[in-house]
Order: C-alpha cells, then sequence, then structure tokens
C-alpha cells in the first residue's frame, strides 16, 4: 500500500473513531438537556423533611454562641429538620474516640433551645478499605462491623438524635455494608432515634456501576442495591454531586435523572433526600461553574415533579456549612426550602 493511500485509511479510520465515541457523548449531553427542560413548578416546595451537613468544629470546641445564633439565622424559616455533624472520624476498627466530639453536650442542647424540632444526628465515617494491608475500614471483618454498631450506640447515649453514616467508597451490592445498616437500625430503633445513610449515585445508564470493578473507584450504585439500602434505613441523602458535569444545564438535567431513579425505589416511609453542592473546590469530577445549587435544586424538583409529587417523605440538604456561601444559601431557600 502507498504512503498515500495508508494516510488515507488512517484519517477514514479516525474519523469513524471520533464517530462513534462522539455520538453516544452527544446524546447523552442531550438526554441530559431534556431532562433540564420544564417547569419545576408542580413540585411545590420544601416538606420539611431537608438537612444540612456541619464540620467538625461544632463538636471539638471551636464554634460558640455567636456562631450558632448565626446558624439559627441560617436554618430557621427554612425546611430543615436534621443537622448533620460531623462527629468521627471512625477509627479504622470502627470504634470512635469520645474525645473527639466533647462540645456535643452543649450543641444538642443549644440546638434544642434554639430550633425546636430540629434533629442533631452525629456523622460518622471513614474510608473503607477493598483489600487485605489497605489502610481504612474492613467491614468484611465481623468484629468491625461490631464495634461500629457500639460507636452508634455511644454517640446515643451521648444525646444524639441520630446516627448518619458515611462510609465510601462503597462497591454496589456490598452485603457487609448491608449488614452494618442492620445492626444500627436495631440499635437505632431501640433508642427511638434515626438512622441516615449518605450514599452513592445510581446508575444513570445499565450496568454502570460494574465500571467500578474495573477502574478501582465505585461511583455508582445499580438501581436494585439502592433500594436494598434505603429500605434499611429512615433516610437515605444522595451525594448527588462530583458528576463531572461541565455545563450546570447538564448537571441540572443530571440530577433531575438520579431524582427520578431514586423515586422509584426509595420507600415511601424512607426519607430521600438529594445532595446540595455548597462547596466550589474545582476538581476533575466537580467543576463549580456547572455543580450549582441553583441547577440541583431545579433538577431535583423537575425529577420530583414528573415522578413523585404528592410524596412527603422528600427533602435536599446543603453540603457543607463551612463552604457554603450566602448565594448557596439563598438559592436553596429561594428555590426550595423557604417556608
Amino acid at each position: 500500500m502507498s504512503r498515500e493511500r495508508l494516510l488515507k485509511w488512517l484519517r477514514r479510520g479516525a474519523l469513524v473513531t471520533a464517530v462513534v465515541v462522539l455520538v453516544p457523548v452527544v446524546a447523552v449531553a442531550i438526554a441530559l438537556r431534556l431532562e433540564y427542560a420544564g417547569d419545576p413548578g408542580a413540585a411545590g416546595r420544601t416538606r420539611g423533611h431537608d438537612a444540612v451537613w456541619l464540620g467538625h468544629a461544632w463538636v471539638d470546641g471551636r464554634h460558640n454562641a455567636a456562631d450558632l445564633e448565626a446558624l439559627r439565622v441560617q436554618v430557621q424559616g427554612t425546611g430543615i429538620r436534621d443537622l448533620y455533624v460531623h462527629t468521627g472520624p471512625l477509627e479504622q476498627d470502627g470504634s470512635l474516640d469520645p474525645k473527639l466530639y466533647p462540645g456535643s453536650a452543649w450543641l444538642i442542647s443549644e440546638v434544642h433551645r434554639v430550633l425546636p424540632g430540629v434533629r442533631v444526628q452525629a456523622w460518622l465515617g471513614n474510608v473503607i478499605a477493598h483489600h487485605d494491608g489497605d489502610d481504612g475500614l474492613h467491614l468484611a471483618d465481623e468484629a468491625t462491623r461490631a464495634r461500629i454498631q457500639a460507636s452508634g450506640r455511644q454517640v446515643l447515649a451521648a444525646g444524639f438524635d441520630g446516627v448518619h453514616l458515611d462510609l465510601e467508597p462503597n462497591y454496589s451490592g456490598d452485603k457487609d455494608f448491608l449488614d452494618v445498616l442492620d445492626r444500627l437500625r436495631a440499635t437505632t430503633s431501640a433508642h427511638g432515634a434515626a438512622l441516615s445513610v449518605a450514599t452513592h449515585q445510581i446508575d444513570p445508564l445499565p450496568g454502570l456501576h460494574h465500571a467500578g470493578l474495573f477502574f478501582g473507584n465505585p461511583k455508582w450504585w445499580s438501581q436494585k442495591y439502592f433500594a436494598e439500602v434505603a429500605r434499611r434505613v429512615d433516610q437515605v441523602a444522595v451525594m448527588a454531586y462530583d458528576s463531572a458535569m461541565p455545563l450546570e444545564s447538564l448537571f441540572g438535567g443530571y440530577l433531575a435523572q438520579q431524582t427520578a431513579l431514586a423515586l422509584e425505589v426509595t420507600p415511601a416511609g424512607t426519607d430521600l433526600i438529594m445532595g446540595l453542592p455548597g462547596y466550589h473546590t474545582s476538581t476533575s469530577g466537580h467543576h463549580p461553574s456547572a455543580e450549582t445549587v441553583t441547577a440541583a435544586v431545579r433538577g431535583a424538583r423537575l425529577g420530583l415533579a414528573r415522578h413523585g409529587k404528592d410524596r412527603e417523605a422528600f427533602g435536599m440538604a446543603l453540603y457543607v456549612d463551612f463552604a457554603a456561601t450566602p448565594g448557596d444559601w439563598a438559592a436553596y431557600r429561594s428555590g426550595w426550602g423557604g417556608r
């Protein structure tokens, strides 16, 4: 074959490859953009099941009465019912050092005083280890799972109104994680407390969670596994950010899709809470110009309007208090959470 003919075939091959790659990408982009179109008004406003993630400064002594007053102003008049207060991290064996939260009694009593009806949940988490020798929680170890349950019992004894569990990254189908939830549910039920869990996103395309096995980075859960988790808890809080979406409209469409997928399988008695990205660090997976609270709220409302407008057990949660701007709070209030 002559050099000219070889170059011709190479150019054609490159064009075919580009088409094969770009056509699905363009199709997905169009689909997400269509998800973001429409009127979210049918979703109505907050149902009073919203939440906010709070940093560790609330329980280690750094925050004071002035900080609490500022939080009261932010929360009062909204649909926020739960504060997920970072109380860990858990040790790698599943235990919890009580020295991590010396200010918890003050916080709980003061929140109950100035924000009646608002619950203070202990946010407990750590990295899950998936291989022998890795740092993190080895959930395959029964003793570790038992200590996580004991840690839940420990924070409830300290006066918290519930346990908010955030263990990640977590592969879809992990039975040991389900056992942790079963154990904690037994504990919280015995105390009349809430059990909440931060979850991965649901496959935006069928079977996409299998990619996590290949790349070693679990990003999505199957819808079936999400349902297994949701049946075991009082609240599922979907970490619906870090989507890598480059445009606000695509991110909003992605939120609409995630909301719809979660609504399909979350039991009526379980709060479904969609996470809002109130942080602004730029990474390959998070573009602050695209992943805005405004887009997330609108997308979640569109999903709710189409697939569950009468559902009461639905809310949104702002992540996270120490990074959220006044604009983030305003977008939550005006778009959904203001009463």
